[in-house]
C-alpha cells in the first residue's frame, strides 16, 4: 500500500484522486501553477507545490517532478489522464528513480501508443477489431483510397496512422441501424401539430 502519492495533474482530476487517496488513508502531495494557487485542489491535497508559472512548463518536466517527488517521499506518482500519463519515457523514468508509476508498464504505454502494433496484438489475442488499413498510411492518398473502397461497400473502417486512428463514420447509416423503421428513432419525423390536436380533443380512448 502507497504511504503518499505525489499527483502528477490538475483540477477535477487531481480532486478524484485526492478523495480516493483519503478513502484509502494515502497521503498526497498536489502540484500546481500560480495559475492554480486558489484552486481546490490544491487546498484539498495534505501538502502543495509550486512546479512553474502555467501548466504547460511545470506539469511536463519530468524530472522536475520525479525529483519533487522524492524530496517530499511520495513513493508513487498518480499521472491522471492527458499530461504525461501516456509517455513511456515518463514511466521509466519513474522506474529508475524507484518510484512507482501508477499507470501502465513504460512497454505497454510505447506498444499501445502504436495503433497498427496495437491492432496487431488485439488480433493475435483475438479480440475483435474494427476493419482498418492494415499498415501505416504514409500520405493523404492511401487513406482517400481506403476511405473510398469502403464506402463502395458501405463499410465503416479505420484509417490508421502510427500515432491515431481516423474513424470514417456515417451518422445516419449508423442510426438506421440502431432504430429500424417502424420504431420511434432519430430518423422518424416528428407528428405534425394537427394529429396531436385531434388526439386530445378526442379524449382518451
Amino acid at each position: 500500500m502507497f504511504k503518499r502519492i505525489l499527483i502528477a495533474n490538475r483540477g477535477e482530476i487531481a480532486m478524484r484522486v485526492i478523495r480516493a487517496c483519503r478513502e484509502l488513508g494515502i497521503r498526497t502531495v498536489a502540484i500546481y501553477a500560480e495559475c492554480d494557487a486558489t484552486a481546490i485542489f490544491v487546498k484539498k491535497a495534505d501538502e502543495a507545490h509550486l512546479v512553474g508559472p502555467g501548466p504547460m512548463q511545470g506539469f511536463l518536466d519530468m524530472q522536475a517532478i520525479v525529483d519533487l517527488a522524492k524530496r517530499s517521499g511520495a513513493d508513487g506518482i498518480h499521472p491522471g489522464y492527458g499530461f504525461l500519463s501516456e509517455n513511456a519515457d515518463f514511466a521509466k523514468l519513474c522506474e529508475t528513480s524507484g518510484i512507482t508509476f501508477i499507470g501502465p508498464s513504460p512497454e505497454a504505454i510505447r506498444l499501445m501508443g502504436n495503433k497498427v502494433q496495437a491492432r496487431e496484438i488485439a488480433r493475435k489475442a483475438g479480440v475483435p477489431i474494427v476493419p482498418g488499413t492494415e499498415k501505416s498510411v504514409t500520405n493523404p492518398t492511401e487513406a482517400l483510397s481506403f476511405a473510398a473502397r469502403r464506402e463502395r461497400r458501405d463499410l465503416p473502417g479505420e484509417v490508421h496512422r502510427a500515432a491515431a486512428p481516423h474513424r470514417v463514420p456515417d451518422p445516419r447509416r449508423q442510426a438506421r441501424e440502431h432504430h429500424p423503421p417502424g420504431r420511434a428513432g432519430l430518423l422518424d419525423p416528428a407528428p405534425a401539430p394537427e394529429a396531436d390536436r385531434d388526439r386530445a380533443l378526442a379524449g382518451p380512448r
